[in-house]
């Protein structure tokens, strides 16, 4: 049975959170990636970088619904909700529109799985761990190259 360690990109591109987006959008395109890990000081992983982040830059900033009640307005969305959708359409470094604490799979995570969470949760790229190292990145295309070999 083939694992992520089979089919995965070993030691992928990665950024910092420090990263400027113009380069991180730049290095997605240069390289026809989709994701990329997010990588502390320390080396550790605290983030995702994905396409679809960065195409939410080019969202327009909404209208917080509300309502009045007893002469004040009340909004219908949290505010902490609002302010991470400010935060994602203003962002310049990949800190503010990075997807953080992403989901994982172990380098021994069977294909099959793999694919299930691509499908079931609408993943695109998912960081490969071997223990708390960052050691491969798995995307959509690795899964479709099992389909042809």
């Amino acid at each position: 049975m083939l694992t992520a360690k089979d089919i995965m990109t070993p030691q992928p591109l990665t950024v910092t959170p420090e990263t400027d987006i113009a380069q991180a959008a730049a290095m997605l395109l240069q390289n026809d990636i989709n994701g990329l890990p997010v990588i502390d000081q320390d080396g550790h992983l605290v983030g995702i970088l994905c396409q679809s982040d960065l195409v939410s830059l080019q969202k327009k900033f909404p209208l917080p619904s509300v309502f009045t009640f007893l002469d004040g307005f009340l909004p219908l969305s949290s505010m902490s909700t609002m302010e991470k959708e400010i935060q994602k359409i203003f962002a310049s470094t990949v800190a503010d529109a990075m997807t953080p604490s992403p989901v994982t799979v172990k380098v021994e995570t069977p294909v099959d799985e793999i694919a299930g969470l691509m499908v079931d949760r609408k993943f695109h790229s998912l960081p490969v761990m071997d223990g708390d190292k960052l050691v491969g990145m798995v995307g959509m295309k690795d899964i479709l190259k099992t389909v042809v070999s």
